[in-house]
């Protein structure tokens, strides 16, 4: 009997959301349902699985949801199964481990495989449930673009023209008051988005996690450029930005999640740091979720088009426990137990690096 039943699977969203998100659901499931496939989806990430909150998905419910930023399905970044927070009734938390609990009402609603997309957190949660016999198909999501064994994550594009687009805004403000402007981007400790968006927008001090920063570098720049009759800066700090010697700025500790670690504080660090260094007039700002909110670009929509597509197609071979990925402009695969609890960093001989200090930028080093 168990043969004739029609093949169930999941789809979960871990993690934060991120433009792109709808755009792999509706890839997997139209042609999952096509096929006579059940699609059950998984509410806010591994919160749903360990919840029991699960619902069925039906072709009108992936219509129309191509161009819609977040997630259909809803997200968390506060539900690691190995290490999930639970009030410890002193006002504080406790992490207890219930992946047994998530195995159980996945095997209880049918699910023969997830489709899980995220990013290395969400992976490294679905490595550990691997360990205990469950079966995911993975699919590459970040606007960090930090998850390793891949050249590219959908999200990272639309977050890079949203963070572009605000440092487009900052020159016009900056140059018609002589000001020095930083602006705080996310990326946690990756230097992706701070990189390629102060690149496209020709920001003249570009901070990242890989590059240890000084004021003093900083400050010559900036005095160099009024020398040379510029008399504004902007600046683009990436989260994670560290000065030489010291630690990177952290905003605030949330112990209910599994990574309790807020970034935050870099921007106004280099400010205050300015303005009592060299006199300069200079303002901070913190751009914040916005880059992970609205439309997906078009290069987002087709690549996470084509993740889940292929993501459907591995689960179609027989493939399982597998990551989607982008390697030399070609999709391919490998084991999620590979990536987890890794980060992809810049590296210091990406061309995209050496571009931006060919033509004049500072990195404060």
């Amino acid at each position: 009997m168990s043969q004739l039943r029609p093949k169930r699977v999941g789809i979960m969203t871990g993690g934060g959301d991120c433009p792109g998100l709808n755009a792999v659901i509706r890839a997997v499931a139209k042609p999952a349902i096509r096929a006579g496939i059940e699609v059950i989806g998984i509410e806010d990430g591994y919160l749903g699985l360990i919840e029991d909150r699960m619902r069925p998905i039906a072709f009108s419910d992936v219509s129309n949801i191509l161009t819609v930023g977040g997630t259909i399905l809803g997200a968390s970044n506060k539900a690691d199964p190995s290490s999930y927070a639970v009030p410890d009734g002193r006002g504080g938390w406790k992490k207890t481990d219930v992946r047994r609990q998530v195995v159980e009402h996945a095997r209880k609603a049918g699910i023969e495989v997830i489709f899980v997309i995220g990013g290395d957190g969400t992976m490294t949660g679905a490595a550990s449930l691997i360990e205990l016999g469950l079966d995911f198909i993975g699919v590459p999501k970040t606007i960090d673009n930090d998850l390793w064994g891949t050249d590219v994550t959908f999200g990272h594009d639309t977050a890079v023209n949203t963070a572009a687009e605000a440092l487009d805004k900052v020159h016009t403000t900056a140059s018609s008051h002589h000001r020095v402007m930083a602006v705080e981007l996310m990326g946690r400790y990756a230097g992706w988005i701070a990189l390629h968006a102060g690149l496209a927008s020709g920001a003249d001090v570009i901070l990242i996690p890989e590059i240890p920063f000084t004021i003093g570098k900083i400050a010559e720049n900036c005095l160099d450029r009024g020398r040379f009759g510029k008399k504004f800066t902007i600046i683009a700090a990436g989260e994670g930005s560290v000065p030489k010697g010291g630690e990177r700025f952290i905003d605030h500790i949330d112990d209910s999640s599994p990574d309790p670690i807020r970034l935050g504080g870099v921007a106004k660090y280099v400010c205050d740091e300015l303005e009592r260094t060299t006199g300069l007039d200079c303002r901070s700002m913190v751009l914040g979720h916005i880059q992970r909110g609205g439309t997906p670009t078009p290069h987002d929509r087709i690549l996470a088009t084509r993740f889940g597509h292929f993501a459907f197609e591995l689960f179609l071979r027989g493939r399982r426990n597998e990551l989607v990925v982008m390697r030399d402009g070609e999709l391919a695969s490998i084991p999620i137990t590979e990536v987890a609890d890794k980060v992809r960093t810049v590296p210091l001989d990406y061309s995209a690096l050496r571009a931006a200090r060919a033509v004049g930028t500072s990195f404060g080093d």
